[in-house]
């Protein structure tokens, strides 16, 4: 059965899209820890980060790197990432610029507008 990653990047289930290349897809948290918390997911499905390929393995870090600056210079403040690996069944890295609201763990409330206007700002 397909996470809900597979269907989001598939287009099965609507998504605030940051960025996308063809082995990974970006989009912003459903239950944000911080304004512009975002998920950068490989395109191929695997649980664990390290059962990714060589290859897909390497395009998923450039892509957070690359989606992790400009965060960063978009919105001033510093990015932090987090690899927890037991919400979802698919590799994923969280990426959340720091602000002095943030709480570890802690999750945002933000309205369709919100979401909207965040995914604009931050779109690559």
């Amino acid at each position: 059965m397909a996470s809900i990653f597979s269907k989001i990047i598939a287009g099965e289930i609507p998504s605030y899209k940051i960025y996308e290349d063809d082995k990974t897809y970006a989009f912003l948290d459903i239950n944000p820890e911080t304004k512009g918390h975002t998920l950068v997911v490989p395109k191929v499905e695997v649980d664990k980060i390290y059962e990714l390929s060589d290859d897909d393995y390497f395009a998923l870090w450039a892509s957070v790197k690359k989606i992790s600056r400009h965060i960063e210079d978009v919105t001033g403040r510093r990015v932090v990432m987090k690899v927890i690996g037991t919400d979802v069944p698919h590799a994923h890295v969280h990426l959340m610029p720091l602000d002095e609201s943030w709480e570890y763990g802690k999750t945002l409330s933000l309205t369709e507008d919100e979401f909207k206007t965040i995914a604009e700002k931050l779109a690559l």
